[in-house]
């Protein structure tokens, strides 16, 4: 019996660390066999760190379906849809404390709304550091909530030597947890 194929909605919000979204995006649409759809959000903010810390609005190019900040007759603004993982990359600290919070005043926070009630996969990738007593609590109040928080702590057991390969040891866990098969660097093997 094959595996059904993933409905994956990404979003990404203004927090540096763009290199992680660029890296998602580019190891998904290499995964495509194993997705049925693939949506795409992106804050204002996102747009303006993208072509600040990458040089360029490549983001334009990628051919997936995307939406509008405010577009609340996206697919995955409404359970019925039945996406199956929100991976919200990198995901602010303002964007996590509002999806904390329920407050659903834009497609991001909606959908993060929506796959929580829904019972459903929802992956944060927060890039701030330090942490702050309500980044911690909003960060608990998500976890309890259902949501998997996955810091975008690189790992250097693999020995990357470019960015996109450190970014890669985050998104690489990110991919895992999302339930696609890959074909990356395993500890012990």
């Amino acid at each position: 019996m094959s595996n059904p194929k993933h409905k994956i909605a990404i979003a990404v919000t203004g927090a540096s660390g763009s290199i992680y979204a660029k890296v998602l995006l580019d190891k998904l649409i290499q995964l495509n066999a194993q997705i049925d759809e693939l949506a795409l959000v992106m804050s204002d903010n996102a747009k303006t760190v993208w072509q600040h810390e990458l040089g360029n609005d490549n983001f334009k190019n990628y051919k997936i379906k995307t939406y509008d900040k405010n577009d609340f007759f996206a697919p995955f603004a409404s359970g019925s849809a039945k996406y199956g993982t929100l991976i919200i990359c990198p995901c602010s600290m303002g964007t996590l404390a509002r999806i904390a919070s329920g407050i659903s005043n834009d497609l991001i926070t909606r959908a993060a709304d929506v796959i929580l009630k829904e019972r459903r996969k929802l992956i944060l990738i927060p890039r701030d550091t330090p942490y702050s007593l309500i980044h911690v609590n909003n960060m608990k109040t998500l976890t309890e909530a259902g949501a998997i928080i996955c810091a975008a702590s690189p790992s250097f057991y693999s020995n990357p030597k470019t960015f996109e390969e450190l970014a890669a040891t985050v998104i690489d866990r990110v991919i895992d947890l999302a339930g696609l098969e890959q074909d990356t660097y395993r500890w012990g093997k």
